[in-house]
């Protein structure tokens, strides 16, 4: 059985970003219970040279709405990065949920050999379609849900690794 480009990017990237919809929820409702900050939160990093919380979660937005539109050719929303509240996060989240949501399967057909060009120097990366998914787009996604994750715990909210894998349907 073989696994389609539709299969290994809608459905994974809509359920990641649940997962930070659900642990930004629990953020909110430990800041609120805790008389909280929520500024305190929301701008927490692990390291003082890694991004906070609100970039993290902007970023596995981004990743994963820029990894559907260079695989599908439909353009995907811009957002301004100008989030400074939980609900303005979830928003976001909810935003890039339905854009993803918009692509179907034929707009994915054949973006397995697709040539993705990314623009980090002057000659850029090229990656074939998959090996952009499997090799980039997809360990970035997780790399940025396990920093939402791991800021969230280490800040005090009552999150574990069910939280981070989320509910399986």
């Amino acid at each position: 059985m073989s696994v389609s480009m539709y299969q290994a990017t809608v459905p994974v990237f809509i359920r990641g970003l649940r997962v930070v919809s659900n642990l930004l929820e629990k953020a909110q409702s430990h800041v609120e219970e805790g008389g909280i900050v929520p500024e305190i939160v929301l701008g927490a990093q692990l390291a003082p040279d890694m991004l906070d919380l609100t970039a993290q979660v902007q970023r596995a937005s981004d990743t994963s709405k820029l990894s559907i539109e260079r695989l599908s050719g439909v353009a995907a929303p811009k957002f301004e990065d100008n989030e400074v509240s939980f609900e303005q996060l979830q928003e976001r989240i909810a935003n890039t949920i339905a854009y993803i949501e918009s692509v179907n399967a034929g707009q994915l057909a054949g973006s397995a050999q697709r040539e993705v060009v990314l623009n980090w120097s002057d000659e850029g990366k090229k990656f074939s379609g998959d090996d952009y998914l499997l090799s980039f787009a997809l360990p970035n996604f997780y790399f940025h849900v396990s920093i939402i994750h791991a800021i969230l715990r280490s800040n005090g909210v009552a999150i574990g690794k069910l939280d981070f894998l989320g509910p399986y349907d």
